[in-house]
């Protein structure tokens, strides 16, 4: 005979994972979903302005490639040099459709981007079949090679490339939605933030399924994968088909955005970005490509508008990541969990202060004389005012040059001589009671 107090005790357990669905958790996972929804919502209206909306529009298509990339590299271990080519061929796919005005004119815009997720899943379907016989660095040859393939293919296949001009279309041409014709940069965020809640969501349900945790496993230990029956050859093709359709959607979003593909949008410069938007972000973690696309964006878009030189602050902040945080931002800020669930965290506070401010004040010292080493090198004759930092001054003065390396040198010293407080507060933040315990008795 059961006994109904120990039939309720595993009905409620939290500690297991089907009890925890039925206790409601499924409603707790949807919590950050529906605050990501809102988010899109309700953006427009803080940051009203053409310009924000455009960045926020190719931010949101950078972090859809970002995510299908991520199903590559950090669910599956496969490291492509050429993923852009799916992106870039989903883009010249929509790009054609929009072309054939009789058909374009029955088509709902919003449904446009399949076609583009239909062509690189397509042409993923015809690499992956022999790329995806092997990971590591088989792999990622074979992905360089077809990435330089398509690219040089772009340039030669007028047909379908356009050439070095790449091919234009007009999305207002499509069947009006709902009696939007998609004629404001408005109408056109909320299409691509109704694709990125889709495609996001599509992707992290698939890294939820047996397929996307046996990608896991194949990364980690594809011959115990194959020891327990499973064929890590068709676990990678499935995971690189799937890629490819999410990245031939962030393709179609892009030509719905800006009307237009080159060959800027396949070649292999374009991979290297996506490769380093990914790593930046984190690779072990869902979220990570996300964060990753949202820095790497404002860097290119906002940045760029203070500096030319913010393709350097960008290679230095990807080394710095690889050098000393592996796990990317998202990496970093989950470092910060166990200390936050023992309820430490405060303990962080007062040393990050004292610390990452003078960190930062030094960097922007460094940062500064970079800045007035470009300027002297290769500013005009005459040219010897310059403004860092909204202030004006001589470049070729001996006093700026005094100011900023005493600013770093001092800044830098100060961190370094507040270092091992960090250390010693981030190690009691980190501190379990049984070792405080131990190292009581110790």
């Amino acid at each position: 005979m059961s006994n109904p107090m120990k039939e309720n005790q595993i009905t409620t357990d939290p500690s297991k994972p089907a009890q925890r669905m039925r206790a409601g958790s499924l409603r707790i996972a949807a919590l950050p979903w529906v605050i990501a929804g809102l988010a899109l919502l309700v953006m427009p209206f803080v940051f009203n302005d053409n310009s924000a909306i455009t960045i926020m529009n190719q931010m949101a298509i950078t972090i859809i490639f970002a995510l299908a990339y991520n199903m590559l590299l950090g669910q599956g271990g496969m490291l492509s040099f050429g993923h852009a080519v799916y992106a870039g061929v989903g883009g010249f796919a929509c790009m054609h459709v929009m072309a054939s005005t009789d058909f374009f004119e029955m088509l709902p815009l919003p449904v446009l981007p399949i076609f583009g997720g239909l062509f690189g899943m397509g042409l993923a379907m015809i690499v992956g079949s022999f790329s995806t016989r092997s990971a590591g660095t088989v792999f990622a040859m074979i992905s360089l090679g077809v990435g330089e393939l398509i690219a040089a293919c772009s340039v030669i296949i007028v047909a379908f490339f356009g050439g070095e001009e790449g091919i234009s279309g007009d999305r207002t041409y499509g069947l009006p939605f709902f009696g939007i014709e998609f004629l404001h940069q408005i109408e056109v965020y909320y299409l691509i933030a109704f694709w990125l809640m889709v495609s996001a969501l599509l992707m992290y349900l698939f890294s939820r399924t047996p397929i996307g945790r046996m990608a896991n496993a194949v990364r980690d230990n594809p011959e115990r994968a194959e020891f327990l029956g499973y064929s890590s050859r068709w676990v990678r093709y499935y995971s690189f088909i799937f890629s490819g359709f999410f990245a031939g959607i962030a393709g179609g979003l892009f030509a719905i955005n800006y009307e237009i593909v080159t060959e800027e949008n396949l070649n292999t410069a374009s991979s290297g970005v996506i490769l380093l938007v990914t790593f930046l972000g984190g690779v072990g973690f869902f979220f990570g490509p996300i964060i990753g696309a949202i820095a790497f964006t404002l860097l290119q878009t906002v940045l760029s508008l203070q500096t030319d030189l913010w393709a350097f602050y960008a290679g230095v902040l990807f080394l710095a990541t690889v050098m000393f945080f592996p796990g990317g931002l998202a990496g970093l800020l989950m470092m910060h969990v166990p200390a936050i669930k023992m309820g430490k965290a405060s303990k962080l506070v007062v040393p990050y202060i004292t610390t990452l401010i003078p960190a930062l004040i030094g960097i922007l010292g460094l940062s500064a004389l970079v800045e007035m080493t470009f300027h002297v090198r290769h500013s005009s004759v005459g040219d010897e005012e310059m403004t860092v930092f909204w202030t004006t001054f001589d470049s070729h003065d001996i006093l700026p040059w005094a100011v900023a390396i005493g600013v770093t040198v001092v800044a830098f010293a100060v961190m370094r001589m507040m270092l091992p407080t960090l250390r010693a507060a981030w190690a009691d933040a980190n501190a379990t009671k049984a070792n405080t315990s131990n190292g009581g008795a110790a």
